[in-house]
């Protein structure tokens, strides 16, 4: 299994929350892979940016050294197109940043780590789990 870690998530990471870390320690116990989708990552980093906060962005580099950022392939960004579609045609409204991370996940075949299950759960097809319940 592979997890895609979203940006709140990594921000539980960095904090410290214990479910977080529990869940994480059990899946990474069971062979699990952990990647971060690109747009999660210039969301972390155009933070990082905006605001000083050295040792968290130096924990998060050590995450990343632990986790791979993945990239968006032609593929993916296809994908998000179908995907607004979809949601566009059932009257929903969904941030293109999450539309482009379900997308990046829906490729690859990625289960979605992440707080804000309602952002994704009229996104069909999408698997995610919540690590913070």
């Amino acid at each position: 299994m592979t997890y895609a870690i979203d940006s709140n998530i990594i921000i539980h990471l960095l904090r410290g929350t214990e479910s977080v870390r529990k869940h994480r320690d059990n899946a990474n116990n069971q062979g699990a892979r952990f990647i971060i989708p690109p747009f999660v990552n210039y969301e972390i980093m155009r933070g990082f940016l905006c605001v000083s906060a050295p040792a968290k962005e130096a924990a998060y580099r050590r995450l990343c050294a632990y986790c791979s950022i993945g990239e968006m392939t032609v593929g993916a960004w296809e994908r998000a197109a179908q995907i607004y579609a979809e949601l566009y045609t059932k009257h929903f409204t969904v941030k293109d940043a999450d539309i482009v991370i379900a997308a990046f996940c829906m490729v690859n075949d990625y289960s979605l780590v992440t707080d804000n299950t309602k952002d994704f759960e009229n996104i069909d097809g999408l698997q995610f789990v919540n690590w913070v319940e």
